[in-house]
């Protein structure tokens, strides 16, 4: 029984840890071993295991599994405010300017910060003036207005057409 326990906690551990680097469903499996595990405990409690050793790790799982619920809802709500427009869909409508070449991905800066993003109408040189069209997680697509600023190769390609010689 005790073999089960520690199994079942080592896995919650394990699933809290690395829910760090990948995210809140992993934490969310952790979740459902420390629930398995809290069970057990109380299934070991009922049968008469070395009862305050069992009350204390209970009392540790129960913890650290409310804990990892907690990371779990607030990782899957921070998530869906990204990928349901929330956050990168205000975005919409505003302008910016292409940081990298898009050809058609690239870089641009809007509201002070870089995005990925895909021009939907070619090519838009560094420099130029964007309109993002539609935000899609945490990318961008968006729409290179011709009146935009002058990016380096339009400065270049300006100074040979003036160029009489």
């Amino acid at each position: 029984m005790w073999l089960v326990a520690g199994l079942l906690i080592g896995l919650m551990v394990l699933g809290l840890l690395v829910g760090l680097h990948t995210g809140p469903h992993t934490h969310g499996v952790a979740s459902v071993f420390g629930v398995a595990a809290a069970i057990w405990l109380i299934i070991m409690a009922t049968q008469g295991h070395t009862l305050s050793l069992v009350i204390v790790l209970l009392v540790a799982v129960v913890l650290v599994t409310a804990g990892t619920l907690a990371l779990t809802w607030r990782g899957l709500s921070d998530q869906d405010e990204l990928v349901g427009g929330s956050k990168a869909g205000s975005l919409e409508g505003s302008q910016g300017t292409a940081v990298t070449d898009l050809g058609p991905e690239g870089i641009v800066r809007v509201r002070g910060e870089d995005w990925s993003a895909k021009s939907l109408n070619g090519q838009v040189h560094a420099g130029e003036r964007i309109q993002v069209i539609n935000a899609i997680g945490v990318r961008l697509e968006v729409w290179g207005e011709e009146d935009g600023l002058p990016g380096p190769r339009s400065v270049t390609e300006t100074k040979h057409e003036g160029d009489t010689t």
